[in-house]
């Protein structure tokens, strides 16, 4: 993950954000939710798991963080939890049936290698889910605008939907669909916004990527 910016520093800042746009973040979590695959013994991991917020929110028990201070709140959440990078992941080969990337690919040094590891730890059937703020959206366009004065953007890159799904195709998942959410400005955002099929209309958007056909 980038070394130029540290977490560390503002994790009350970070904190604050999500009571600020509590619907915001309900919609993110259910988008997601239907994206990761059922099952009570599955096992899989988030990457990125900062302080634990969606973890926790979607049932993950494990993570890792880079930052410190992040995984010291993602541990009072309930997080096993590892200092550890999307780039290497400290993880045998085909261990899991899921791994999350939520809003982290935006801060890696190379989001290829971070895809080629999530692959290597995926099972056969297993799937990579990655939530992001779609680059080409009314959002990400703001991000980009505004990255010099943000405090969590200004060191981060934004990716679009067809980049990223270029990036997972090129480290091996052969399979890909999305979902997004987020429709409108975030200040307008006052109720739960069920997640659809696609993306082009919502801000945030949701790639699973398989390494072979699943069912639908």
């Amino acid at each position: 993950m980038r070394k130029q910016f540290s977490f560390d520093n503002h994790v009350e800042e970070y904190e604050a954000w999500f009571e600020r746009y509590p619907w915001v973040f309900k919609s993110e979590v259910e988008a997601l939710r239907e994206m990761l695959p059922e099952g009570d013994k599955l096992a899989g991991i988030e990457v990125g798991v900062g302080t634990g917020r969606f973890a926790q929110a979607l049932g993950i028990k494990e993570g890792i963080d880079p930052s410190a201070n992040m995984r010291a709140l993602a541990v009072e959440r309930g997080i096993e939890i590892m200092d550890g990078v999307a780039e290497s992941l400290p993880y045998a080969d085909h261990r899991f049936d899921f791994v999350l990337m939520n809003f982290c690919i935006s801060y890696l040094d190379d989001i290829n290698k971070a895809f080629r590891e999530a692959h290597r730890v995926l099972k056969g059937d297993g799937v990579l889910v990655v939530g992001f703020v779609d680059k080409d959206s009314t959002l990400g366009k703001q991000y980009e605008e505004r990255k010099a004065e943000s405090t969590f953007y200004r060191q981060a890159k934004f990716y679009s939907v067809e980049k990223v799904i270029s990036e997972l195709n090129r480290a091996g998942f052969k399979y890909t669909t999305t979902r997004q959410t987020l429709f409108g400005e975030l200040d307008d955002i006052n109720e739960f916004q069920p997640s659809k099929p696609g993306h082009g209309e919502g801000s945030y958007v949701i790639v699973r990527a398989a390494k072979k056909k699943l069912p639908d």
